[in-house]
């Protein structure tokens, strides 16, 4: 019985208020819209009539606010400055330089490459690109340009190239780029990296990159096919994140035509490398 007194009592009054909202006019009712009413406040009252577009802190025409992305910046990189001995037996000691830079903003910009050979003094080989890279995706750009091939023992080249650059899952860096060259020629360089981090100045990098060719350039020594393969591993201490001393050991091999033709010149075809060099970025 008191609990049937109960939910009696709670009844009465709901049953009261639906009947109040049944019998109720809807149209008196005001939404937030429509004119203020007359003695709304002045939203200006206190600005001293100042507003966003008249007054002494008027936003006027020129952006206040630029984007991170929409700077241009510079960077100069010098991946590797090395010196590398082989295994061969002589106590020869060649020089090996690995450099980018770039100028423009996150979504365009221009990238320019070069890497080559110092033997004796002498510069013995050289690749440079000039490039002009945009993105296409978070962390992956595509990049069009020339490159320029120089040798001692052979002859110039120049090539179109195009290809895709980025940072893929799992921190992997890749570069991929086809060439095209004079008289049909046609080539594909590939390279990939990655960066472990054993402590946090110590950092390990395994490194591998391989060339390929179209067509057989007897006058530089290239055969047609997979030309040749280095795969290195390099440990680096960062006094600071741009400046690092290294060490590391590599191995380098040539397959298919291009070997041949290196044996029938006397010259190495597999080979065990030791580096050591100095990486830096501003």
């Amino acid at each position: 019985m008191p609990g049937v007194l109960l939910l009696a009592l709670l009844a009465s009054p709901l049953a009261t208020a639906q009947s109040t909202m049944l019998g109720m006019d809807h149209g008196d009712m005001r939404g937030q819209g429509g004119s203020a009413p007359a003695d709304a406040r002045d939203p200006h009252a206190y600005a001293g009539g100042t507003t966003l577009s008249s007054g002494p802190y008027a936003l006027g025409t020129e952006r206040s606010l630029v984007m991170g992305d929409e700077h241009s910046h510079g960077l100069f990189l010098v991946d590797r400055l090395e010196v590398v001995r082989g295994d061969a037996g002589d106590d020869t000691a060649t020089g090996v330089y690995d450099l980018m830079a770039r100028w423009g903003h996150e979504h365009a910009r221009l990238v320019l490459k070069a890497e080559g050979e110092v033997v004796d003094g002498r510069l013995a080989a050289s690749s440079t690109e000039a490039l002009w890279s945009r993105a296409v995706a978070p962390y992956w750009d595509t990049q069009l340009g020339l490159r320029h091939d120089t040798t001692d023992a052979g002859k110039a080249r120049d090539w179109l190239a195009v290809g895709i650059d980025g940072l893929a899952p799992y921190w992997f860096e890749i570069g991929a780029t086809a060439y095209l060259g004079e008289s049909g020629r046609t080539a594909l360089g590939l390279s990939v990296e990655y960066e472990l981090l054993l402590a946090q100045r110590l950092v390990l990098q395994p490194r591998l990159e391989a060339e390929a060719y179209g067509r057989r350039d007897a006058a530089n020594g290239i055969g047609q096919g997979l030309s040749g393969a280095t795969a290195g591993l390099r440990l680096r201490y960062e006094f600071s994140r741009q400046l690092a001393p290294y060490v590391g050991a590599e191995w380098a091999g040539h397959f298919g035509e291009t070997a041949d033709l290196l044996r029938a010149a006397g010259a190495p075809v597999r080979e065990t490398r030791t580096v050591a060099g100095l990486r830096f970025w501003f």
